[in-house]
């Protein structure tokens, strides 16, 4: 089995999969290899990658909350939400340790994808650093008043590496903190629930051991997967933390890193 990060990985600075990613991947595809997304990303971000390569199997969004199945675009299974009265919990805390700090709650349905955004709610001046204008804008009570996969903390002045570290401060298993973005935004999620743990489901659906999974990743909310899979391989331009623990070291996503590697099989 093929895992991969979607944004830093399959994705350039572009934005946009390459041909000779596309075309790699849909060989893999073709030789009976399942490719499986592995993003943090929501289930409605999931589409646009997943049909130009052809996927239509299953895809782990929202850093392991979320299992997705790409071909009837369907939710499969949600894990780990955070209450409603541990997301106050959290933002009471968060307003002593990183004042001027801005919340977004990530909801999902089971079933079908939710393309109207009612599931992504923001607080006013929230700053999302692949673009604002995304999300419905509400109070604080709003956002934080149903239960979420995960709970997203911008702060415009802060790079996400220092919030991260304010923020590992403050809770001990509550919840776990990642970041797939250095500029200035982290993702809280329930403790324990991973881009691994969300593999693992994957694995043991299609009967296939973790030792025969190569995974893919730039980002610390990639370091469980790679140390889950039997060979983690990262992004030369990837994060310290996730160069740290991988089997091995790829070209940049702009420069085709994950093809340069599946190419020596497909």
């Amino acid at each position: 089995m093929i895992a991969s990060d979607v944004d830093g990985t399959l994705l350039g600075p572009s934005e946009t999969l390459s041909a000779r990613t596309i075309a790699t991947v849909r060989r893999a595809i073709d030789a009976g290899v399942p490719f499986v997304l592995a993003s943090g990303r929501p289930p409605r971000w999931i589409d646009p990658i997943a049909k130009p390569l052809e996927l239509t199997g299953y895809a782990v969004c929202a850093n392991g909350a979320v299992l997705y199945d790409c071909g009837r675009e369907e939710i499969l299974e949600v894990h780990g939400l955070l209450a409603p009265t541990l997301l106050h919990d959290i933002a009471h805390a968060l307003d002593k340790a990183l004042p001027g700090c801005r919340l977004a709650t990530e909801r999902v349905n089971t079933g079908a994808i939710d393309h109207d955004l009612r599931t992504f709610m923001i607080e006013p001046d929230y700053h999302n650093p692949w673009g604002d204008g995304e999300g419905r804008t509400g109070p604080r009570a709003e956002v934080l008043g149903h239960p979420a996969i995960k709970l997203l903390v911008s702060h415009r002045g802060m790079a996400s590496e220092e919030m991260a570290e304010a923020i590992d401060a403050l809770f001990d298993r509550e919840v776990d903190v990642t970041y797939s973005s250095s500029g200035g935004l982290v993702e809280l999620s329930a403790h324990g629930i991973t881009k691994a743990t969300g593999l693992a489901d994957v694995a043991r659906r299609l009967d296939v051991d973790p030792e025969r999974v190569i995974a893919f990743g730039d980002m610390p909310n990639d370091v469980e997967m790679l140390r889950w899979a039997g060979h983690g391989v990262a992004m030369e331009n990837g994060h310290p933390q996730v160069l740290a623990v991988a089997d091995e070291v790829t070209g940049p996503a702009g420069e085709d890193g994950v093809a340069q590697v599946l190419e020596r099989w497909f």
